[in-house]
């Protein structure tokens, strides 16, 4: 076909110098015209060139000149040379597809995004302006259910996490014993170079390069093989989480904290006892995963010598439970344990967990737990009200005494600052003897104590 081409183009230049070649164009322009539908149709069964269509279209310009230099010859057999089946990759990338073709699969994209947008506008919130138009009907029930749904869409994203996860950490196979071994050796001289390493330089002694490179190559070793045994072992990380969740802790923090325990038991591990990996390293792994439920699960910490202490009273718990069939007694306990009945009520008064005071109460979940906490503090305002009038009345009944007696029953009960005074203290304000001031004071409780003044005080005291 390419050749073909060639032969067309070579008639058409020779055809452009005949004074001919005028008429002969409108001729050639249909014949082009009529090529374009056979093309079209090629291009929409190859949407895998759609690239190369672009970079046809980008140099259309070209060749439609050529075009329009085609002799007869291509008129003739331009339907009939063109077969779907038979056009190969060549003739796909020289391939014209026209402007509105691409148009219109532009419009075919851009029509099949449209329904997403939709649904997106569908299922958002409305705004608050969306509320307060009188045009908008806003449903609080579905309002809920979106929110539920968000929340849903939270805990399956979680899940997802855990499944892409356990699906990673799948791939890699397990070992047998011969191959923890020959790792363990790996991992050793790995360790071992390492530290040999660290002592020469140290010391500031300049190592050969022979002997600079090998330790280098057994310590990138070493971490592969430390790598590999890491990798081969994460199941057995996820086996152990399982047991602890659902006490404060979410799944992949405990699989994180027990994995920092593989590691530590990787670097641990003598393949020289004849303990097959797992055995060896279950116990790193779930001192691991409670040492941090220890320091985080809980709102207030608690020393893990004293979480040891709770659960072993929660367990003793649960077995006298099944024993008995009732709840144990603190003595009963006690006796089990070994340790004075107060002692397991303090226990049982630390393993209490704090609860929130946003927490929703009833049913319907529209009340909170801090809505009934009375506030000892908080001042009652009849209380606040009244102790106001009592301190006018005070006031205007200190005023029928003497300026002296006032001082000193201020001073005394300390109704001015709330701090009561001695007699001594008293005396030495007003320069005088504390017997002269007890005299004083009582000599003005006397005043006081007359139905004149004390009627308007006494109202107070009911």
């Amino acid at each position: 076909m390419v050749a073909t081409n060639t032969r067309e183009t070579a008639e058409s230049a020779e055809a452009a110098d005949s004074p001919d070649s005028a008429a002969a164009r409108p001729v050639k322009k249909a014949a082009a015209a009529k090529k374009a539908p056979a093309k079209k149709a090629v291009a929409k069964k190859a949407p895998a060139k759609k690239a190369g269509a672009k970079a046809a279209v980008k140099k259309a310009p070209a060749k439609k000149g050529a075009a329009k230099k085609a002799g007869p010859g291509a008129e003739d057999g331009s339907e009939e040379n063109i077969d779907d089946e038979s056009m190969d990759i060549e003739d796909l990338d020289n391939l014209e597809v026209p402007d509105d073709d691409l148009a219109e699969e532009g419009e075919i994209t851009e029509e099949v995004a449209a329904p997403d947008e939709e649904a997106d506008e569908e299922t958002a919130e409305p705004t608050e302006k969306d509320k307060a138009s009188g045009d908008f009907v806003w449903d609080e029930e579905e309002s809920e259910a979106l929110r539920q749904a968000r929340k849903d869409a939270e805990l399956t994203a979680s899940a997802d996490s855990v499944r892409a996860y356990l699906k990673q950490i799948g791939k890699v196979a397990l070992l047998n014993a011969e191959e923890e071994v020959e790792l363990a050796k790996r991992i050793e001289a790995g360790l071992y170079a390492t530290e040999k390493y660290r002592e020469l330089t140290d010391k500031g002694d300049k190592l050969p390069v022979q002997q600079r490179r090998d330790l280098n190559w057994i310590m990138r070793d070493g971490n592969r093989a430390k790598n590999h045994l890491l990798e081969a072992n994460l199941r057995l990380v996820v086996s152990l989480a399982k047991r602890y969740t659902g006490r404060g802790m979410a799944f992949l923090d405990l699989i994180q904290e027990g994995n920092l325990g593989l590691i530590r038991a990787v670097e641990k591990f003598d393949y020289t006892k004849g303990y097959k990996f797992s055995t060896y390293a279950t116990w790193w792994i779930r001192q691991a995963i409670t040492r941090a439920m220890a320091d985080q699960a809980r709102t207030i910490r608690i020393p893990v010598h004293m979480v040891e202490v709770i659960n072993k009273l929660g367990r003793i718990q649960r077995e006298l439970l099944q024993d008995l069939g009732r709840e144990p007694t603190p003595e009963e306990l006690a006796k089990e344990m070994d340790i004075t009945p107060e002692k397991v009520l303090e226990i049982q008064q630390y393993a209490r967990e704090p609860i929130s005071l946003d927490q929703t109460i009833g049913d319907e979940g529209d009340s909170q737990l801090g809505d009934f906490i009375e506030d000892s503090e908080a001042v009652v305002a009849v209380d606040a009200v009244s102790f106001t009038l009592l301190q006018d009345q005070l006031q205007s009944v200190l005023e029928t005494l003497s300026e002296r007696e006032a001082g000193v029953v201020r001073l005394r009960f300390g109704l001015t600052d709330g701090q009561p005074r001695t007699l001594d203290e008293i005396g030495q304000v007003y320069g005088v003897t504390r017997e002269r001031i007890r005299q004083i004071e009582s000599k003005t409780m006397s005043k006081l104590r007359h139905p004149s003044r004390s009627q308007v005080l006494r109202d107070y005291l009911d």
